[in-house]
């Protein structure tokens, strides 16, 4: 009688456990934009937030949805992509708007310009709607042609994934070139390497493809370097290093 009791409490607590694990999969990739969003709405500038970490994050989510197509996973890192790209698209829709606010007699561009020099500094919304569609048909047409190639699936796979995984490489770079990390977020790096870290166990745990588990420790990587510059430039301070200015970082700061 003990054991069928304990059955019964037990196997609700793991269905719980299970969902909340899903749940958090499915959201904790938006959580630390969240402030952000808050932060330019309030702020009505959006210069801390290079709009390159919505380029990046939409496309290693297309590619990953594709990648579905090819290689069934877990349902929810198929909605947790689909809840990013709407993420990324939103924060794109508010960036746009508040910098062309704050832009006067600027020459409008467009996507239909067709100009590789502002490729992704478009005047409206719209513009970068056009170029994730035309990018998603694109290579949705591929994916269907090679859709039966085993090489080309695991292949837009580990694209997928890598894409996400080398996020913080620009802003471990920038830190690098400034030797300092004044300015940047620590706790955002918190809570990208304690996100990182709980989405590479999901991963582990669950079995997904391998190239989710291999990509995702080498994010954790990432996330962690930058914390020991964190640590190393703030004890340790050293002479900055004259360089171009460069745009802002890949993640948000």
């Amino acid at each position: 009688m003990e054991t069928g009791g304990l059955e019964w409490l037990l196997v609700p607590m793991q269905q719980l456990v299970s969902w909340g694990a899903a749940g958090a999969m499915v959201f904790g990739g938006v959580v630390p934009y969240i402030p952000q969003y808050r932060d330019i709405r309030r702020t009505q500038n959006a210069e801390g937030f290079s709009t390159y970490v919505c380029l990046v994050l939409l496309v290693a989510n297309i590619l990953r949805i594709l990648f579905w197509f090819g290689r069934r996973f877990e349902s929810p890192l198929l909605w947790q992509s689909i809840i990013m790209i709407i993420t990324m698209l939103l924060m794109l829709k508010l960036c746009t708007e508040v910098r062309v606010s704050n832009e006067l007699n600027i020459k409008r561009r467009s996507f239909a310009d067709f100009d590789l020099n502002y490729f992704w500094h478009w005047s409206k919304f719209t513009d970068y709607v056009q170029c994730v569609l035309t990018f998603t048909g694109v290579t949705g047409y591929i994916t269907y042609l090679w859709l039966d190639s085993s090489l080309f699936v695991e292949t837009l796979g580990f694209l997928a994934v890598f894409t996400e995984a080398m996020l913080g490489v620009p802003q471990l770079y920038r830190n690098y070139q400034n030797r300092s990390t004044e300015g940047m977020s620590v706790k955002m790096v918190l809570m990208w390497t304690s996100g990182d870290t709980f989405k590479t166990i999901y991963f582990i745990l669950n079995q997904a493809p391998f190239q989710f588990s291999i990509c995702g420790l080498l994010q954790v990587f990432v996330d962690i370097a930058i914390l020991l510059q964190v640590y190393l430039y703030s004890y340790y301070p050293q002479k900055p290093v004259s360089h171009t200015a460069h745009p802002g970082s890949t993640k948000a700061l």
